[in-house]
């Protein structure tokens, strides 16, 4: 039964190999897709393309599913699934500055290496970007500790949040998902990039 490493069905040396070559097979796909191109990715504030959002919720509802079957079949134990703790004003300021970044870089970390490894100079000086904020997080930690450290809500699950089931919540997961993608084909209609 899963998770792997917390059952030491696997050892943490062959875990953390495993992510490493799941890492790089997840980086081949997003460079293949078209994802380490700063237009694609800017595309989705802009609205003239957003496949970059259908790609990853695809991806998330994908996974989420998987899970929930893999739970059904007695595959996995979802209570040892690993989740995030919660410091919601960190958070909420960390996702700002993330999407302000996103805007005006047109990349997040992850597509950011992806370019870099692939040699597109917008992208090296994204990371080099990117290392100078976490410095900057790390040396001025002090002045910010409180910050970081408020609102500390545990390691919520949403559904458990709202009161629902995991059936229930994917469910209306999957609903919002369609009604997503009924959005982002408005846009990109609406919104159409003008070439040049």
């Amino acid at each position: 039964m899963g998770p792997l490493a917390p059952n030491e069905i696997i050892t943490e040396n062959t875990n953390l190999f495993l992510a490493f070559i799941v890492g790089i097979g997840f980086g081949f796909i997003l460079e293949q897709a078209g994802f380490s191109s700063s237009r694609k990715l800017a595309g989705v504030f802009y609205g003239y393309d957003m496949v970059v959002l259908k790609v990853f919720f695809t991806g998330a509802i994908t996974a989420m599913l998987g899970l929930l079957f893999f739970s059904l079949f007695g595959w996995i134990d979802l209570d040892l699934v690993y989740v995030n703790e919660t410091y919601l004003y960190s958070a909420i300021v960390g996702g700002v500055i993330m999407g302000l970044g996103f805007i005006l870089g047109g990349f997040c970390p992850g597509t950011s290496f992806c370019g870099a490894a692939i040699g597109k100079i917008d992208a090296m000086l994204f990371v080099v970007g990117l290392f100078i904020g976490v410095l900057i997080f790390q040396e001025g930690y002090p002045l910010w500790e409180g910050l970081f450290k408020a609102e500390y809500m545990g390691t919520p699950r949403v559904s458990e949040s709202l009161g629902l089931s995991y059936g229930l919540f994917a469910l209306m997961l999957i609903v919002v998902a369609v009604g997503m993608f009924w959005v982002a084909e408005w846009a990109e209609k609406k919104f159409p990039r003008e070439e040049y």
